[in-house]
This record gives C-alpha cells, structure tokens and sequence, in this order.
C-alpha cells in the first residue's frame, strides 16, 4: 500500500516527464514560401457576397446601438442610485 509521500512524489515525477518533453522543432521556411503559403489559404477564404456584408454590418451597427444605449442607462442609474444613498455628485 502506498502511502500519502509515495504518491505525492510518482506525481511530481510525472509532470516533471511531462516538462522534459520538448516539441519537435518545426522546419524554417523562407518568407517567399511563407508568402506563398498565405496566397494559398486566402484563396481558401469564402468572402461574403455584397449582400450579405449590408446584412452583417446592419446587424453590428444595431447591437453596438443597442448595447451602448444598454451600458449608458445601467450607468446613468448607478450614477442617480449612488446620488440617492450617499447624497454626493458625481
């Protein structure tokens, strides 16, 4: 039977193994295959079409509308809340 140090050290050891184990070192590429390799994933890109921007950036403009005018009640209701119970302006 193992007592409380036996496995408190197994512990220890076992993440000190896991410490030790380097990543493989990953090939250096020139910045032209770089270049190439971004070129290659842009054209993997599904772009939205001019519609779906127009929808998209409606849907920001209204929740940053909506989010702002959320934030600036909650602080105007805090700001007369802390006016009513400490009688101080802020």
């Amino acid at each position: 039977m193992e007592n409380l140090n036996d496995v408190k050290n197994k512990k220890d050891k076992d993440v000190k193994d896991v410490k030790k184990k380097s990543l493989p070192k990953r090939e250096r590429v020139s910045f032209r295959d770089y270049l190439s390799g971004v070129k290659t994933e842009i054209k993997k890109v599904v772009w939205p079409t001019r519609k779906e921007l127009g929808s998209f950036t409606f849907v920001v403009v209204v929740a940053c509308t909506f989010f702002s005018l959320l934030f600036a009640a909650v602080d105007h209701g805090a700001v007369t809340a802390l006016r009513g119970l400490l009688g101080i302006d802020i």
